[in-house]
């Protein structure tokens, strides 16, 4: 059986609190409510109109979805607590290996490869999407300073980040671990100062802002949906800034104890940077908007927001000089570097759950044995490592040499590999549950089917909106189904030939499956 020896000598240092931080730092909301701000700003729906009223509804909306896959991977992480590195790929093949009826096991493998090759698409593609962004800011924040960085400039920023996140997961978890404790304490103090002086300008209103000026009049009008439609396409980009809270269940190998531990870090995360973090910032943020912000040339309020590369920027600094006595370019600043520490983490602590899941399909014979490899000072998958700083470093590059349309193209394979993912799981859930003593309708029936449900609505919405976008959108679009299909098929040639190589069979027969017992 795959992954339950698949720690391969790990050493177990992790508590709660290291499982649960390196879960945050994926979430990381000190880097997405700068890079997203401005998607959310300018969203539309089909006919045109803005949904961005409906932006702090729209992240409860998500909040539902993400909570609802969380407690999947919870209870499946409880009832798994030996998964290892494995994570999903592990609960995909355990809940069917488990099951009395040949028939049902017999599926074991096949749905096990199906949740690999998401997990990849994901875990794979997003650390080199958030070098891209590396770039970008750090481009932005040099050009504060009137130095200009031209595009072979932006992928040397790129490669040199890839590689210093690999050096830090290189070391092991304990180091990753420190590092993540420290992003996460400078992101959330960052987050709350912002969000602090945010409301403070609002209520103070040293502008002298009107009345009407003020993008929502009264603060009920942020929490309050305003147009259904609107608060569905609001979550769709929503749920992207709320993924990473299932990755302290590939953590299971250096858990000190993984039964206890990973179920509680995987909500605990989702609790500390969603339902604190986001929802108070994303408030804050819109309850200080107004017709202050921007120009008569570029627009203002909301309309500036849509336009600027950096809108949360553009406020810390209008809110900094009247707020902090004309400091506002230096609180910009610190914002910004903020924002590239979490981004640091978030990339580091996707890194480390791309890693160790490869790592324990190398161990199960399913990837090419060199990922299987571990680091005899640092027990480390380093040669995993080294091929995830390679790949995020070209993904990176693209990113920053295609421009928008292509970063958004592969943003969306990575999204894509997210839901089809939590949907998996959500699947697994029910399979791994009903029929036994243990099994509660609620936990393991209903949350679960909404879930799955609710997954499949949140792809299907994103790449519908996005075709039915059409221009850059839909081109964008169009890229990140082709990416999905292209690993796809890299993926299903490599299984094919590697099962005939090693004489595995994708799907065993009935037969075959009456002479091994539940749980081989």
């Amino acid at each position: 059986m795959s992954a339950e020896t698949s720690s391969g000598g790990m050493k177990k240092t992790l508590g709660l609190t290291g499982v649960t931080v390196n879960a945050m730092a994926l979430i990381a909301p000190g880097a997405f409510l700068w890079i997203t701000y401005q998607l959310q700003a300018a969203n539309v729906d089909v006919n045109g109109v803005s949904t961005a009223g409906d932006m702090w509804t729209g992240i409860v909306v998500a909040l539902i979805v993400a909570f609802l896959t969380a407690f999947a991977f919870a209870e499946l992480a409880h009832r798994y607590p030996n998964a290892g590195t494995g994570s999903a790929y592990y609960f995909a093949e355990k809940a069917f290996l488990d099951r009395e009826e040949p028939s049902h096991r017999r599926w074991a493998r096949l749905f096990k490869f199906i949740t690999g090759w998401a997990a990849h698409l994901f875990y794979w593609v997003y650390p080199g999407v958030m070098v891209a962004f590396m770039a970008t800011l750090v481009t932005y924040i040099l050009g504060q300073f009137g130095v200009t960085v031209e595009v072979p400039g932006q992928i040397a920023v790129a490669i040199v980040f890839s590689a210093i996140v690999g050096a830090i997961a290189w070391r092991g978890i304990s180091g990753s671990t420190n590092v993540a404790i420290a992003i996460n304490i400078i992101q959330l103090v960052t987050l709350v100062i912002f969000s602090v002086l945010a409301i403070a300008f609002r209520n103070g209103n040293p502008l002298n802002v009107p009345t009407d000026g003020w993008y929502h009049p009264v603060a009920s009008s942020i929490i309050l949906p305003h147009n259904f439609a609107g608060m569905i396409f609001q979550s769709t980009i929503a749920i992207l800034i709320l993924v990473g809270f299932e990755s302290s269940t590939a953590l299971g190998a250096e858990a000190k104890d993984a039964k206890r531990d990973i179920p509680r870090a995987v909500i605990i995360s989702l609790v500390i940077q969603g339902i604190f973090a986001y929802l108070f910032q994303y408030f804050a943020a819109n309850y200080a908007l107004g017709s202050w912000l921007g120009n008569d040339v570029a627009g203002k309020g909301i309309t500036a927001a849509a336009a600027s590369g950096a809108p949360i920027g553009d406020m810390a600094i209008q809110i900094g000089n009247t707020m902090l006595g004309g400091n506002g370019f230096a609180f910009m600043i610190v914002l910004a570097i903020s924002v590239a520490i979490a981004i640091l983490g978030t990339t580091l602590a996707a890194m480390n759950t791309a890693v160790r899941i490869s790592f324990a399909m190398a161990q199960d014979n399913e990837m090419p044995e060199i990922m299987g490899l571990m680091h005899g000072k640092y027990a480390t998958p380093h040669m995993g490592i080294i091929a995830m700083v390679v790949v995020s470093a070209i993904i990176g590059a693209v990113g920053v040499i295609g421009g928008a349309v292509t970063l958004t193209g592969i943003t969306l394979a990575s999204n894509l590999g997210t839901f089809i993912l939590y949907g998996l799981i959500c699947s697994v859930t029910v399979v791994a549950f009903a029929g036994r003593k243990e099994f509660n309708l609620f936990r393991h029936g209903i949350i679960p089917g909404l879930g799955l449900i609710t997954n499949i609505i949140m792809v299907g919405a994103i790449f519908i909106i996005g075709i039915a976008s059409g221009g850059t959108t839909a081109q964008a679009t169009y890229l990140g189904l082709g990416i999905s299909l292209v690993w796809l098929v890299i993926s299903v040639i490599y299984f094919v030939v590697n099962s005939r190589q090693t004489g595995k069979p994708i799907i065993p027969s009935i037969e075959s499956m009456r002479t091994t017992s539940a749980g081989d």
